[in-house]
C-alpha cells in the first residue's frame, strides 16, 4: 500500500527584501525651557501640554515689579554717573585749556584727566547694571526658543523657581522619529533616504491589541556605533508630519533593501520534526527521502529554502506531514506551478485536480502509511 500525495516542483522567483526591526518613537529633538530669573513668582501660564507653539510665542510670565525697581534705580545710578562724567571731562578740558601757560602744575592737570577716565569708566558699569537689568526684566517672560509641540509642563502658577528651573520640555518642530535597532550585519544593506513601512500600535475590529496605521518613514542617519552589550545598532527614521505616531509607542517596521531571487516550495510541503524544517523529495522508485533544510522568508503560501536541492527535485506537497523516510507513495497530480505577479511575490499553489478516485482522508492515509 501506498499513500497518495501530490507533488510540485520548487520554484525560483524574484521576492522583495524585507528587513524588519523593532524600536521605539521618540522626539527627534526635545527642548528644555527653564527659568532665566531666580527668586520671582510665576504670574501667568500661557501654554499647556499638548499645544503648538511658534518661535518666541509667550509661555508664561513671572511677576517683574521687583526687577523693574531694580531696574529704575540702575538707570538713576546711570544718570548720576553721567552727570559726574560730565562734571570730571569739563575740568579736564579746561586744566588742558592752560597748561601751556603754566597756570596749573602738571601734576594737577594729570589729576584732572584721572578723574575724567574714571567718571567716564562709572559711566560704563552704570550703562552694563542697566543692560543687565533691561534683560531681567526680558527674561521675566519665558518664550519658546523654537516652534514645536509642547510635551511636560511642570510649572504652576504661584510658584517661585530658581533660576535654571524647567518649567516646559518642547518636541521641537513637532518632529518625531523611529529609533529602529538593527542587527550589525544587516547595517551594510541600509543607507539614507531609504523608504520604511512602520506599523504602529493599535486595536482590530474585535478590541484585540493589534496593528494599527502603517505610516512612511524615511532612513536620516545610521548610528556610528553599535551596542556592545547587545550588538543591536540604531537606525533614525523619520516620520511625516501628522502621522498618528506619539513619542513613547513601540512600533514594528520593515526596510525594503531591494529584491532577490528566492527558492521556493509550497507552505505545506514544509514538515517540522525535533525542531529542523524538512521536506519530502520523491525518488524514482517511488519512495521518498527526507531531508533537513533551513527556511528564509515566507510569503504569499510559500516558503523560500536556502539548502541546495537536487536538480529536478520534486518535493511532497498533500500527505507530506504523514509520511516518513523511505515510504512508498503514489502521485496523484503535482499542483501546477503558479506564475509570480506583478510585484515580486508568489502565489499559492492551487489544489490537485480531481480524478475519479479523490485523496483518502487523513486518517485513511495514517492507517495507509502504517500498513
Amino acid at each position: 500500500a501506498a499513500l497518495t500525495v501530490t507533488a510540485a516542483a520548487p520554484q525560483r522567483v524574484e521576492w522583495a527584501r524585507e528587513l524588519a526591526a523593532n524600536g521605539n518613537i521618540a522626539a527627534w529633538q526635545e527642548a528644555s525651557i527653564g527659568a532665566d530669573v531666580a527668586g520671582l513668582r510665576l504670574k501667568e501660564l500661557r501654554a499647556n501640554v499638548g499645544d503648538r507653539v511658534k518661535k518666541g510665542q509667550v509661555l508664561a510670565t513671572f511677576d517683574a515689579a521687583p526687577v523693574q525697581q531694580d531696574q529704575a534705580q540702575a538707570r538713576a545710578s546711570l544718570a548720576e554717573a553721567e552727570a559726574a562724567y560730565a562734571d570730571a571731562r569739563g575740568n579736564a578740558e579746561r586744566a588742558r585749556a592752560v597748561q601751556a601757560s603754566g597756570a596749573l602744575s602738571q601734576q594737577q592737570i594729570n589729576q584732572y584727566s584721572t578723574a575724567e577716565k574714571t567718571a567716564r569708566a562709572r559711566v560704563e558699569a552704570a550703562k552694563a547694571v542697566v543692560a543687565s537689568q533691561n534683560l531681567r526684566v526680558r527674561n521675566t517672560q519665558v518664550v519658546a526658543p523654537d516652534d514645536g509641540v509642547i510635551s511636560a509642563r511642570a510649572a504652576t502658577v504661584g510658584q517661585v523657581v530658581g533660576a535654571g528651573t524647567e518649567l516646559f520640555q518642547m518636541v521641537r518642530q513637532g518632529r518625531l522619529e523611529w529609533r529602529a535597532e538593527v542587527m550589525a550585519e544587516d547595517l551594510p544593506a541600509i543607507r539614507p533616504g531609504q523608504r520604511t513601512q512602520i506599523e504602529l500600535p493599535g486595536r482590530s475590529a474585535d478590541g484585540t491589541p493589534g496593528a494599527g496605521t502603517v505610516v512612511t518613514g524615511t532612513v536620516r542617519q545610521l548610528a556610528p556605533t553599535v551596542d556592545a552589550r547587545t550588538r543591536y545598532a540604531l537606525v533614525y527614521v523619520d516620520l511625516p508630519a501628522g502621522s498618528p505616531a506619539r513619542a513613547g509607542m513601540f512600533a514594528r517596521g520593515r526596510f525594503d533593501i531591494g529584491t532577490a531571487a528566492a527558492l521556493t516550495v509550497p507552505q505545506d510541503s514544509v514538515v517540522m520534526r525535533d525542531g529542523f524544517a524538512n521536506v519530502l523529495l520523491l525518488g524514482d522508485d517511488g519512495r521518498v527521502r527526507q531531508q533537513r533544510v533551513d527556511t528564509g522568508r515566507i510569503a504569499d503560501g510559500r516558503v523560500e529554502i536556502t539548502t541546495a536541492l537536487p536538480a529536478n527535485a520534486r518535493v511532497v506537497v498533500r500527505g507530506a506531514g504523514f509520511l516518513n523516510d523511505g515510504d512508498r507513495v503514489t502521485v496523484v497530480d503535482d499542483a501546477p506551478a503558479a506564475a509570480a505577479p506583478a510585484n515580486g511575490s508568489t502565489a499559492a499553489p492551487t489544489s490537485a485536480a480531481s480524478t475519479s478516485k479523490p485523496p483518502p482522508s487523513p486518517a485513511a492515509s495514517a492507517q495507509t502509511a502504517s500498513k
